[in-house]
């Protein structure tokens, strides 16, 4: 496996653009503005906007976008064609991502094109963007259901035009990390540019995926914050985050402000009116909470028993279970230790009976837990 931290690989989050695209992605001016902000306070590289050609509030909100001054590149994504590419440059933005989509299914059902009309129609779009000192990419759009010759044959013309990076797309999200794996590493040792992934999380496979493309050489990946985006969504922020920092404590830590994530999950999920899932990576309400008496035990001796990432990273706190019928008797010593009390084994054990016993009736609450200890004092 390569080595993580030598890997250039770099953040596009889409909310803004991806996440327009959700159900529920209804974004007023000021709902786009205080994401921008918040994402680049988080420390993305790079935040994506709807292409200003969609509508005029789209031009409008890209115009206010830029004028923020963010640290992070603001790039928008475009159908590949001269129109759009001269709204974009009115706007601003520094970037630009033109597509096609190179499957046979999609060629037949979206524009008609054969893979020689894509390259012939790409080149003055491509030009134009360039030309504007635009940052630009060409994508692949449904990558993995196109022929990998005729990937290979779009990216190595999209080079020659000059374009800093090249994408494949599972727009459908039918690859598995295996497959990412194996054509990034064929489109890496086909261009020299920059390549990046965009996935979609249909069969669950998105955050695998991601990191498949970046071990196998990508250098840029697409997410969203909660992975909102069209049908499932794609990557999320926080899962790609967890998979990176889990492999690459310090310099994920090093690159982005990890304690805000919270709070940039919360304000997404009022905008969009969705819950933040109960198991989400991270920040989830369940994510750092222990329960089972072996786990329990372990945790106590050492937090990293149980946990590839602290919560303190993350801003998070952790939960010790304690009032459950799979409670042990290292975890009632513990809570009655906090609490001033000394038990011997003996008791330990009775006590611990108790509480089980009381739980197989419901699970029972930390005040009712000191409850059952305190009274075992004074009985």
């Amino acid at each position: 496996m390569r080595d993580l931290a030598a890997m250039p690989w770099r953040i596009i989050d889409s909310t803004l653009r991806e996440g327009e695209q959700f159900a529920r992605g209804n974004f007023r001016t000021e709902d786009k503005v205080a994401i921008a902000r918040s994402l680049d306070a988080f420390g993305v590289e790079y935040v994506e906007l709807t292409s200003p050609a969609a509508s005029p509030q789209s031009q409008r909100d890209a115009e206010r976008i830029v004028k923020l001054g963010l640290t992070a590149k603001v790039i928008t994504h475009a159908r590949c064609v001269v129109d759009d590419v001269r709204a974009a440059i009115d706007t601003g933005v520094q970037g630009i991502g033109l597509l096609f989509a190179t499957s046979r299914i999609l060629r037949e059902a979206s524009h008609g094109r054969s893979i020689q009309q894509i390259i012939d129609a790409m080149g003055a779009p491509v030009e134009l963007a360039l030309s504007a000192g635009l940052e630009t990419r060409f994508s692949a759009e449904d990558a993995f259901r196109s022929e990998e010759s005729d990937l290979m044959q779009v990216y190595r013309a999209a080079e020659k035009m000059g374009v800093h990076r090249v994408g494949a797309a599972d727009t459908v999200g039918i690859a598995t990390p295996r497959q990412v794996f194996a054509l990034f590493r064929e489109i890496r040792r086909t261009v020299k540019c920059d390549i990046g992934f965009h996935g979609h999380d249909d069969t669950g496979c998105a955050v695998a995926n991601a990191w498949e493309a970046v071990a196998a050489g990508a250098t840029h990946v697409d997410v969203s914050v909660l992975g909102i985006g069209e049908r499932v969504g794609i990557t999320p922020l926080g899962g790609f985050i967890a998979r990176m920092y889990s492999l690459d404590p310090q310099g994920v830590s090093a690159r982005y402000r990890l304690g805000q994530l919270k709070e940039l999950e919360r304000l997404v999920a009022r905008v969009t009116g969705v819950e933040i899932p109960f198991n989400n990576p991270l920040t989830g309400a369940t994510a750092y909470s222990h329960k089972a008496g072996m786990h329990l035990k372990a945790m106590l001796a050492n937090t990293g028993s149980y946990e590839i990432i602290p919560p303190e990273a993350v801003g998070m706190a952790r939960q010790l279970i304690v009032g459950s019928r799979l409670t042990g008797r290292h975890a009632v010593a513990y809570r009655a230790r906090e609490m001033g009390l000394k038990f011997g084994e003996g008791e330990l054990k009775d006590i611990t009976a108790r509480i089980k016993d009381m739980a197989d009736r419901g699970q029972l609450s930390a005040e009712e837990i000191d409850r059952v200890l305190r009274e075992w004092v004074t009985a």
